[in-house]
């Protein structure tokens, strides 16, 4: 059994009778480990990163239930009607699409291990996500690159590097190499280096994609890191300490030196942003469309891009590329979104009543100009 969540103890916060517990404690001591994504190419059971989260919302939910008259005498006893009230519950509070989707994805884990398969749907079967404001872009709609925001990588890098030389290092592969922050922790550079020029990426991938990155001018990173490597482990988290008292510590240094939404505009995982657009470009000899220049790649070399973006990402979907580089038509329905009926009529107006002029000037397309002018005709 590769269960490593202590389950007793998790099941000890929350509010949930004896006997209800018991039960959830039999499925999920039976269940914790089991991968329920249909995208997951690795055959390793469920990480206890995912395994925890998961317990935990399943857990709230049933408490959510009980809070609100459905006193549910077993988890087996769950139906489709307290799905869809825990959903409008949700919604009422003004949760996030994607928080909503990731609990329903809990939820259609759990329907599984009861033998209810069918019992949860998608948000879209239970609201109109249009009309509470669900809809969710799967492409990226403002720029995450620390470039992009005007950050020098290499002066702040070196600024954390003066105390802390570690973390410094692990943002060096970040931006190196387009690793996740968990991926930097978790690299053994001795043995992660190929004869064949390439950097080998197995543990902390989502989903369990390995993946192979090239090396191109970053043997330097590399070589710096080996310096640093764990001595019973090899990865990068320095001796004597776990992957969460590191992941707590690199958090704290990056707070310090500003490196937060809060601070700086920017996180860590901004560098794997700017790895990937600097691919993109470097591959199409145009920018993103993230960058908002108004050029772009020939349609055969986009294509490519996407395809060896995502690979490098680690992603399954060429689509999923666009959450790091943007897509032309997500930029372009936001800032159409963005421009007012009032706004679009003093363009049209100015222009002289000529709409192609229009739209020039707002920086949209003529048809986005007709679209926002269609708002007022359906009194939007």
């Amino acid at each position: 059994m590769a269960v490593t969540v202590n389950v007793r103890s998790l099941l000890s916060e929350y509010k949930l009778p004896a006997d209800f517990k018991s039960a959830l404690s039999i499925l999920f001591l039976d269940n914790a480990d089991r991968v329920h994504s249909r995208t997951r190419v690795s055959s390793k059971k469920l990480s206890v990163v995912t395994q925890g989260p998961r317990l935990q919302k399943l857990c709230r939910s049933f408490v959510e239930l009980r809070e609100n008259g459905y006193a549910l005498r077993s988890p087996w006893a769950l139906k489709e009607k307290h799905v869809r009230f825990l959903v409008n519950l949700w919604v009422r509070k003004k949760q996030s699409a994607g928080t909503i989707d990731n609990k329903l994805t809990y939820l259609r884990a759990f329907a599984s291990w009861i033998n209810k398969p069918n019992l949860v749907g998608k948000l879209d079967d239970y609201v109109d996500r249009k009309e509470h404001g669900l809809i969710r872009s799967y492409s990226a709609l403002e720029d995450k690159s620390w470039v992009g925001n005007k950050i020098d990588a290499v002066a702040k890098i070196n600024e954390i590097a003066g105390t802390e030389p570690v973390v410094a290092m692990q943002l060096k592969l970040q931006a190196a190499f387009g690793l996740r922050v968990e991926e930097s922790f978790l690299l053994r550079p001795r043995e992660s280096v190929r004869r064949d020029g390439l950097l080998s990426v197995t543990r902390g991938t989502k989903g369990g994609r390995d993946r192979l990155v090239p090396i191109l001018f970053q043997i330097d990173v590399l070589e710096e890191a080996m310096k640093y490597c764990n001595t019973l482990t090899g990865s990068t988290i320095p001796d004597g300490c776990t992957k969460k008292q590191w992941k707590n510590h690199y958090y704290d240094v990056l707070k310090r030196h500003g490196v937060t939404k809060a601070g700086l505009g920017v996180t860590s995982h901004g560098l794997r942003h700017q790895y990937l657009q600097q691919m993109y470009e470097m591959l199409t000899g145009v920018p993103a469309p993230v960058k908002v220049t108004g050029e772009k790649a020939d349609i055969k070399l986009h294509r490519e891009a996407l395809k060896q973006v995502v690979e490098a990402a680690g992603h399954s979907r060429p689509s999923k590329a666009n959450a790091y580089i943007a897509s032309f038509n997500s930029l372009a329905q936001q800032k159409s979104a963005e421009i007012s009926v009032e706004e679009a009529l003093s363009a049209v107006a100015a222009a002289g009543g000529n709409k192609k002029a229009a739209a020039t000037v707002l920086g949209i397309s003529r048809q986005a100009l007709y679209r926002i002018l269609g708002r007022q005709t359906a009194g939007v």
